[in-house]
């Protein structure tokens, strides 16, 4: 069984959250039952974006993440105090623990920001948030990372990034064809109903 550590932010968005709930867990029902997706927070109860409370399976520091094969990570917002958790050294220290041992990292839109916080995509490509007027690119360039602007989603060796809520589930798909197989993944999407 490989298992993948959600790891969730206070103020992530709820959606970019559900993405990789739902297709893990399709996975686990219906694909090749390979996976298991457990959250882990910062705290006992999270704030979502938009009102919601999240309680996460694990606390961060009841884990031991050498059990995990696979880092996802949704954004969130600044409004909803993303930044205060997604920037701190604790949650800066699993991306980088993850990227040392070289195992797959996902993460949506400004979760981006959170991998060049942590130093691992330092002269390595990537992206987050792109949208007229919005600083998050500038950003990540100044964490020294080379932005492809012009792309929805960026792998460069273990690390997947993403430039909206938008690709969410492309990214999701992503992160299970790396842990499972392309014929597996194929075969998820069908029962879900996406047309491959």
């Amino acid at each position: 069984m490989k298992k993948i550590l959600l790891l969730l932010a206070n103020g992530f968005e709820s959606y970019e959250a559900s993405v990789f709930t739902d297709v893990f867990g399709w996975n686990l029902y219906e694909g090749d039952r390979s996976t298991e997706l457990v959250s882990v927070g910062l705290h006992p109860v999270l704030a979502c974006t938009w009102g919601y409370s999240c309680i996460p399976m694990r606390q961060l520091k009841e884990i031991d993440i050498n059990e995990f094969d696979a880092l996802a990570i949704p954004g969130g917002f600044e409004e909803a105090d993303f930044y205060e958790d997604a920037f701190s050294e604790e949650f800066l220290t699993v991306i980088r623990q993850f990227d040392q041992q070289d195992k797959p990292i996902a993460a949506i839109c400004v979760a981006g920001l959170s991998i060049a916080k942590s130093g691992v995509l330092n002269g390595r490509t990537g992206t987050t948030y792109h949208f007229e007027n919005n600083p998050r690119q500038k950003q990540m360039r100044e964490m020294g990372v080379q932005v492809k602007s012009d792309e929805r989603i960026v792998e460069d060796q273990n690390i997947i990034t993403s430039s909206s809520p938008e690709t969410a589930l492309d990214v999701v798909f992503r992160l299970l064809e790396k842990l499972t197989s392309k014929e597996n993944t194929i075969e998820v999407k069908r029962r879900m109903g996406f047309t491959c």
